[in-house]
């Protein structure tokens, strides 16, 4: 059986730094999360295959709920399956230690999402820019979804890695 509290601890959302939003490449950033994950062997992996194992790594049924949210609210996002791309996202930079992927909207909400490797978890961010009056009411009305949505894949990947 799955210790829940013990999940739990492994994943704490933190405000982002400017060290984390330095990292952004979009005009203006108008939202801002972070979460630090506890992994046991943080450098096993580069940032690039971590952010595979967070995403594409989730089980099917996480994958098609996240492609089918990020869609609904005017994300584009690409088919799964590129090299230079993860669970559709495509990557704006990467190196070692930290990747960051992008996707451009339908609707004036473009998005990233960064992690970057620390030596004791990951930090895991999303940034949204909100260019207009309807990209701002929509994401009012999903944040709160969208950090319990964090949170849980990033649980899953965390119980899924420690079990390694």
């Amino acid at each position: 059986m799955i210790d829940t509290e013990a999940a739990e601890a492994r994943v704490r959302q933190i405000t982002p730094d400017a060290h984390a939003t330095s990292a952004s490449t979009l005009t203006r950033i108008d939202y801002a999360d972070a979460f630090v994950v506890d992994v046991d062997a943080p450098h096993s992996r580069r940032a690039e295959e971590w952010m595979r194992v967070i995403l594409e790594d989730a089980p099917a049924s996480v994958r098609l709920r996240l492609l089918s949210a990020w869609s609904a609210i005017g994300l584009k996002v690409s088919l799964p399956g590129s090299d230079r791309s993860v669970l559709g996202w495509k990557i704006r930079a990467t190196d070692r230690d930290f990747v960051l992927l992008g996707a451009e909207s339908r609707i004036g909400m473009p998005g990233e999402l960064l992690l970057q490797r620390h030596e004791t978890g990951l930090l895991f961010a999303t940034f949204v820019q909100q260019d207009n009056s309807i990209a701002r009411g929509l994401w009012a009305s999903i944040e709160a979804a969208h950090v319990r949505t964090v949170r849980s894949i990033l649980e899953m990947a965390s119980r899924r890695t420690a079990a390694e």
